[in-house]
Parts: C-alpha cells; structure tokens; sequence
C-alpha cells in the first residue's frame, strides 16, 4: 500500500487549523457586533424614555431578567452595561476591529484617555496580543513607561504604522517591568540567576522588550587576542534592523559597566554587523542607576548605550507621575 507523504498531511492539517482559526476569529466577530447592537439599541431606547437616568435603572434591570430567562447569566445588568458604555465609547460600527473579541474590548473599556485607547488598540493588532497580554501590557503601565522617554505623537505614529522607530529610545522602555519572573523584589540575586529566570520566560521577555526583537544567544562568546568574554544576551530588532546587546547588572550601575559594554558594542559593529544594518544597541539591565552618571560616562551625544532600571513589579502610577515631572522640570 502506497504511503501519504508527510508534507501532503501537514498541508492538510494546516488547512484544517487555519479554517478552525478563521472560524473562531469570526464567531467573536459577531460576539462583539451583538454587544454593539445590543448597546445601540439600550442607548436610544434611553434617549426616548422622559426621564433617562431613572429610565435607564429601569430598563437594565427589567431586560435582563427577560434576557436571562430566555439566554442564561450571559446578560445580567452589569453586561449590559458594558454594552451600553462599549456603543458610548466605539458609536461608529466601521471602527470596530475584527481581531478584538470581547474580553478585551472589555479591558480596553477600562481606559478613558482616547490617546492610551487607541494605543492599546494598535499594538494589540499589530502583536496578535491575546487578552491575557494586553491586560499584562496596560497593568505594567506600557504606554505610560514610553511616554517617559518619547513624544505623545511619535507613540501613537509607530503604533499606527504611520512611521517607524528611528531611534531605540522609541521602543525600549525604562524601567522595564519584569514581574513576570515571580521573583521577590527585596531579595538578592546573582546575575545567572535572573540572566536564567529570562531565559526560562523568554516569551515574555520578548513582549516587554517591545516590538521587533528576535532572540539570537546567550552567554555569547567573544575572543579578543588571548582573552575570552561572554555577552549576557544578544537580540535582533528587525524594526531597527541592528543588533540588540543586553548585559544584565544586579547592582547599582557603574561606569565600568559602561565601559564594558560599548567594547561589546564596537565589537559587533566591527565585526558582525552588515553593512545595509544600522549600528548597534546596546542595553544595561540594572538594578538601579544614577542618571547624571551616566549622561557623563558616555559621549554627549550618544544613542546606542542606553540603562535601563529592571522592576521585579507592576510599577503604580503614583511613581511613574512622579518620574514625569523630573522629566518636565528637567526639560
């Protein structure tokens, strides 16, 4: 009996697999259209009603016991809700984007400033992030932590595709938010064993490093005359088209730190880079740092060393206001 050849069944099964995708992308499609609707019609039978606000109470409430008889716990009062601020917040049906299902439509009803919104948004599609990593991303204040180091509307253009990143400090954040390792803030660590809680959650790490990265190696091997030297991890940015050089610190950065990395740096742009590839980046992943220090160890001009703090927590929003205004009064 003759043989199916394997590449013949793997195309089948990439058939089947991508029909069953399609199929659930569609289902949440109209999943999210139900609940427009849904709000549409609460929202104009509330403007009809003489005195809305009491008027409102009293729909919600009496629709959803109807509702619930008919379809289940799927349409309680605080659904419905939903559906009415998601029609308030998105009025105009053809901005709806069929790769958002309603989970996180209903993290993104969350947000109230239309700018972080819309960010949210773009990112979100332009990463395939999945609920549970959009909510990862807003909870670890992404948009807020760039806006520390970048202009509003060069955000917003880099998530709309409108422009690409021209510098790394468009992408990179500082701090960087690493609560993902499940590692406790007050202990100590040395550089192996976060340099291997990275690697282990190296997924992860690539969504908080930002978009465009690939990992290339760790613990990369340089020989310079007779002595040996090991770069942390070594990455490739596609959107910057360069490599990305990580050396991990758990101490207070010095400028020996420093030092050593731009050697690495001059290495690899010497050695590795292309010569259509732009000059490479490097990043120091401390556990704390003096700015000022830093500022005078590297030239004045400098754009490819950069430090950036690690947080082993979700940071607040009281400490990234606080980091705002130094930047305001600094500036």
């Amino acid at each position: 009996m003759k043989q199916i050849s394997k590449s013949f069944v793997e195309n089948i099964r990439q058939i089947i697999s991508q029909a069953q995708a399609n199929a659930v992308r569609a289902v949440n499609h109209e999943r999210v259209l139900m609940y427009w609707e849904i709000g549409r019609h609460i929202v104009e039978e509330e403007q009809n009603g003489k005195e809305r606000a009491d008027y409102g109470t009293f729909l919600l409430k009496n629709l959803a016991e109807l509702l619930e008889k008919d379809f289940g716990s799927g349409f309680s009062v605080r659904q419905l809700e939903l559906c009415r601020q998601f029609f308030n917040t998105f009025s105009i049906t053809n901005t709806l984007r069929s790769q958002l299902n309603w989970s996180q439509y209903k993290l993104l009803l969350r947000i109230q400033d239309e700018d972080k919104r819309t960010y949210y948004i773009e990112e979100t599609c332009n990463n395939n992030w999945s609920a549970r990593q959009l909510e990862r991303q807003i909870n670890s204040q992404l948009y807020e932590r760039l806006l520390l180091s970048n202009e509003k509307e060069k955000v917003l253009a880099v998530a709309k595709k409108e422009a690409q990143p021209e510098s790394p400090r468009e992408i990179i954040k500082d701090p960087m938010v690493l609560e993902f390792l499940g590692l406790k803030p007050q202990a100590s660590y040395y550089e192996k064993d976060l340099e291997n809680a990275l690697i282990s959650n190296m997924q992860t790490f690539l969504l908080e490093l930002g978009n465009g990265f690939s990992f290339v190696a760790r613990q990369k091997r340089i020989q310079l005359e007779d002595d040996p030297y090991f770069i942390d991890l070594v990455f490739y940015n596609r959107l910057l088209r360069c490599f990305v050089l990580i050396e991990i610190k758990t101490h207070k950065l010095t400028h020996q730190d420093l030092g050593q990395l731009q050697m690495y740096v001059n290495y690899y742009d010497r050695t590795e880079k292309q010569a259509d590839e732009n000059p490479t980046i490097g990043i120091i992943l401390c556990a704390d740092k003096n700015n000022t220090m830093v500022e005078y160890a590297l030239p004045k001009h400098n754009t490819n060393i950069l430090a950036s703090k690690y947080q082993l927590y979700l940071p607040k929003k009281e400490e990234l206001e606080k980091e705002f205004e130094k930047i305001i009064q600094d500036s």
